[in-house]
């Protein structure tokens, strides 16, 4: 069984390095962002405290965070393997996942904030269909708080899974194929069995 956390800033490409590992080795992708999102679009009744929080910048906090993913990996739907995008982000969340799972890599994509800046920019330009997608935090003054919540609270992370020896450091300021056959060679994965493209 594989259990992987794919760990970096909003910007970074943590749902499209998690969507190629996903699609190619059949594991499910766990992103708090998606869950989060279809609350929203769904109007539930934690989307308003989601969208309070996230439209100013904030992370959401750390309790309801931990129901929602408790809740998603009570699920166990999967046959090979999860990848979690998103969580934890905070030494509380980091804690929890390692008290209540075994977790075999954290993928650390490892981004300067300029390069963060850029294609969250280029996002909220470019907007739907071209590939990405618009969200209400891809502005200047959001993006800051939410970088400085990243360096403050979801950074020294690095430290807790350098200690428990599953932190995998990529360098994520090149293009998505390259960073994404690191990452498969460093796991130790099997070339994929199918062309993504077919």
């Amino acid at each position: 069984m594989n259990h992987y956390i794919v760990f970096g800033p909003q910007g970074s490409g943590k749902g499209t390095q998690s969507k190629l590992l996903c699609a190619d080795y059949d594991f499910v992708h766990i992103s708090v962002g998606d869950i989060f999102r279809w609350n929203v679009s769904h109007h539930t009744k934690l989307a308003a405290r989601i969208r309070r929080i996230t439209d100013s910048g904030l992370l959401v906090p750390d309790e309801i965070v931990e129901e929602v993913v408790r809740k998603r990996l009570q699920e166990h739907d999967w046959n090979y393997g999860f990848v979690l995008d998103g969580f934890p982000r905070t030494m509380p969340q980091a804690q929890y996942l390692f008290e209540n799972w075994n977790m075999d890599k954290v993928i650390y994509l490892d981004v300067s904030d300029e390069v963060v800046f850029e294609r969250v920019m280029m996002r909220a330009r470019l907007g739907e269909g071209s590939g990405f997608t618009k969200r209400a935090d891809d502005n200047p003054d959001a993006l800051k708080v939410r970088l400085k919540e990243y360096h403050e609270k979801t950074k020294p992370l690095l430290e807790l899974y350098r200690r428990r020896g599953v932190l995998l450091s990529i360098d994520a300021n090149r293009p998505v194929e390259d960073i994404y056959t690191e990452i498969r060679e460093r796991l130790g994965l099997p070339e994929p069995y199918r062309n993504r493209e077919a």
